[in-house]
């Protein structure tokens, strides 16, 4: 008696079909992989662009001390081992200081976790209404972990000099009293306490966090 074939032409196409769903996902993963290698690649080749002006400093910035929180002596070199950015302002200052002050705040939240890597400073140019304790305040409404320096007028001409800050008082009002006009960049130097870009004013925070991460993996 012939054997009679009970295979049906559904179940002759599954292992078929299997087949090709099986190459299917292995091109589209070796494309995946392919783009990947490819990004990396010209990530290797093609050096980034900085969003902040690039500076050349084959040494560590001169080593300060100010007075920071509580009362006590804070030093740059405390923070050797992270992104230092450093901005110089005061916080009677009506709009520059709290506008660049909002952007370090969004770069610091766009950073996430990364963040903890990295130490944002404000220096006051104002010593004479801007204690520590003002300072302190001042800068951790915007992040608790920022912090404010101050000291004597003659340290704060010692210290910005080196960034080439400018400034000098002009006449306000009866309500502020003296303003003054600055330089409003800020200054970001490298885990190794070398000045490495300058952010002009209204550089947004998600580019100053772009570059940041950067540096943090150098």
């Amino acid at each position: 008696m012939n054997n009679v074939s009970t295979t049906t032409p559904e179940a002759d196409q599954e292992p078929k079909t299997r087949s090709r769903n099986k190459t299917i996902i292995i091109a589209l993963v070796s494309l995946v992989v392919g783009i990947g290698l490819g990004y990396l690649l010209l990530q290797m080749i093609i050096p980034y662009q900085y969003h902040g002006s690039t500076i050349s400093s084959s040494q560590p910035m001169t080593n300060f001390t100010l007075t920071g929180p509580g009362g006590e002596p804070v030093s740059l070199i405390d923070y050797r081992d992270k992104v230092v950015l450093i901005y110089f302002g005061y916080t009677f200052c009506p709009d520059v200081c709290p506008a660049t002050m909002v952007e370090l705040k969004m770069a610091m939240e766009k950073l996430g976790n990364k963040a903890d890597d990295v130490q944002v400073i404000m220096i006051t140019l104002d010593p004479e209404r801007d204690t520590w304790e003002v300072l302190q305040e001042y800068v951790q409404h915007f992040n608790p972990n920022f912090i404010g320096l101050t000291g004597t007028e003659d340290e704060i001409i010692t210290v910005t000099a080196p960034f080439g800050i400018f400034f000098e008082k002009e006449e306000g009002t009866v309500e502020t009293g003296y303003l003054l006009a600055h330089t409003a960049t800020v200054a970001a130097l490298d885990k190794e306490g070398k000045l490495r870009l300058l952010f002009p004013f209204e550089t947004p925070g998600e580019d100053i966090a772009q570059d940041v991460e950067h540096l943090l993996r150098e």
